[in-house]
């Protein structure tokens, strides 16, 4: 299986809508070969593709929901009234726009709604969150310890997704996010954290380049434990 993994391809040469979470094959190929496994809970998680009449993708399982491709670390270029242009190099910003694009930047979430936003959507579109995946994480963090965030009623829609993985620790494990918290299972920001309360979005240009240096160490860092993972015969058929 490790010839079937490239953990340095970047999915939006895969795609035709630029957007590969809609329709790259080969990043749910890839999804489909790494969590197609053996759940914290103990049972068999099995995913396989579904693809619509417009060129889109999911996961289907064999469980209650359907699973969808979501880019776990924003860029920010070209968002926000074009607030940061200029605030990197182009060779900054496209090295920060392949890294987020590799497998180790990538997750699934449920993919259709219930009561409101999706996950991919209601983190994307708060301004608590921005789309951050350490903010996201740090409300997982709090849904399985029972503590409010802001993301508590999304999250609590899908109870029966994140009850697949039992706890924090089984969450963080199954998806290859370990290099994500710290020993104490709390979690590793990319900007300084305070509460939710001072704003998501890098502030200056230090703090960009901040944010764009720990988003690389990690995905980095998850590529590689996933390829370690796959090579130590964990996948094997």
């Amino acid at each position: 299986m490790t010839e079937q993994i490239d953990i340095d391809f970047d999915f939006r040469q895969d795609s035709k809508c630029g957007d590969p979470d809609t329709d790259s094959p080969k990043l749910y190929e890839t999804h489909k070969l790494l969590w197609s496994k053996e759940l914290p809970n103990g049972k068999e998680f099995i995913l396989e593709i579904k693809g619509d009449s417009y060129g889109r993708f999911l996961l289907k399982n064999n469980f209650t929901m359907n699973l969808s491709s979501d880019r776990m670390c924003p860029h920010f270029d070209g968002k926000y009234n074009n607030k940061f242009d200029g605030w990197l190099s182009d060779i900054e910003r496209e090295e920060l726009k392949h890294k987020v694009r590799t497998i180790g930047g990538h997750i699934v979430f449920p993919a259709h709604k219930k009561n409101g936003f999706t996950i991919n959507q209601a983190r994307g579109v708060s301004r608590i969150i921005c789309d951050r995946f350490d903010l996201t994480l740090e409300c997982i963090r709090r849904f399985y310890k029972d503590e409010e965030s802001p993301l508590s009623k999304t999250i609590t829609n899908y109870k029966d997704f994140f009850d697949l993985f039992v706890d924090f620790k089984g969450y963080v494990g199954f998806f290859h996010l370990q290099d994500f918290i710290d020993q104490q299972e709390q979690i590793e920001f990319s900007l300084p954290f305070d509460n939710f309360n001072r704003p998501p979005l890098p502030q200056t240009i230090d703090e960009y380049r901040q944010y764009k240096k720990h988003t690389l160490d990690l995905v980095e860092k998850r590529n590689k434990r996933i390829l370690e993972t796959i090579t130590s015969g964990q996948y094997a058929n």
